[in-house]
């Protein structure tokens, strides 16, 4: 019987490039083609097929057709700037890139499954807010950020992918703030931070997960995807001022209008782009998700609990 034969988008970055080494080491994966503009770790790209073009280029699709994949993950979605990759192009990147890509996989008649790294950040963060977000809570707030819409409009684009092609399983995870010690991102490099700035009068319910069980979920639901909206995070939820304790981390609390103004100065001092704004939102209300379906039909419970996620990103525990 043939292996599977899968594609990953965006396999340079840090999830896309640790998911390939995986799957590539897999004996039910026959093959694994790998999709990205920026350059592919050379000890990589001997174990996987790449293909240096971008998602919205309209040379991909020959390509795509001839590997003939039966899975795609889609795991090129950015939140935050990266070289090349400036903020007023990344709704292009995010939406264009998918409904590219959704194009190309209409024609795809060995497609059997499509796993999307989505994010929990389509809930907001939000004072009302439930104790846990369930999958269907995604239109219970406002869409109030700019990459809260464009996780909104990718799932509307996959959502439509799905009806027209009931015969493939298209699973949206959606992931909690990931942190782990090899990522270099605005909320890693906050938490890594000598102090953490905290919102004055506010003790937010915090839930994360851990890098490598953001991987880990991702190489669970290419081998048995699930139809729909997937949350992933770690256990336990727990009190900010308890997460900073675990780690070490001394918190600087500013009173809120002045949160933003002297963080972003304060960054910006430091070469560093400002925090996005669902950071600065999850910082004052918190966020969790209930994970009820991640365990139960995904199949998958991540090795780290939050506080083990945080500590090991922050370099206090190994």
């Amino acid at each position: 019987m043939a292996g599977r034969r899968v594609l990953i988008t965006g396999v340079a970055n840090a999830f896309g490039a640790r998911l390939a080494r995986c799957l590539a080491s897999d004996a039910g994966v026959e093959r694994v083609v790998g999709v990205d503009t920026r350059a592919v770790d050379p000890d990589l790209a001997e174990r996987i097929d790449v293909v240096q073009a971008d998602l919205r280029s309209p040379d991909l699709a020959p390509a795509v057709r001839a590997a003939a994949v039966d899975t795609v993950v889609h795991n090129d979605i950015v939140q935050f700037p990266e070289p090349g990759r400036p903020r007023a192009t990344l709704h292009d990147v995010n939406v264009i890139g998918t409904l590219q890509l959704l194009t190309m996989c209409d024609g795809l008649p060995t497609l059997r499954a499509i796993v999307v790294r989505g994010s929990a950040s389509i809930y907001g963060s939000e004072p009302g807010a439930p104790a846990f977000f369930t999958e269907g809570d995604a239109d219970r707030f406002p869409l109030r950020t700019r990459f809260q819409r464009d996780i909104g409009e990718l799932e509307r684009l996959v959502g439509a992918f799905a009806r027209r092609h009931p015969a493939v399983t298209c699973t949206v995870l959606r992931l909690q703030p990931v942190v782990g010690r090899d990522l270099d991102t605005p909320v890693n490099r906050l938490v890594r931070a000598p102090v953490v700035p905290t919102v004055l009068g506010y003790d937010p319910r915090v839930q994360l997960l851990d890098a490598d069980d953001a991987v880990g979920a991702l190489g669970r639901a290419v081998l048995h995807p699930v139809r729909g909206a997937v949350n992933v995070a770690a256990d336990g939820v727990v009190s900010l001022s308890r997460a900073l304790r675990h780690a070490h981390r001394p918190a600087v609390p500013i009173a809120g209008p002045l949160w933003g103004p002297l963080v972003s100065a304060a960054r910006s001092a430091a070469g560093q782009p400002a925090l996005p704004d669902e950071i600065g939102r999850y910082l004052r209300f918190g966020r969790g998700v209930d994970t009820t379906r991640m365990r139960r039909e995904l199949g998958f419970r991540p090795h780290h609990s939050t506080l083990e996620a945080l500590g090991r990103a922050a370099g206090a525990t190994p």
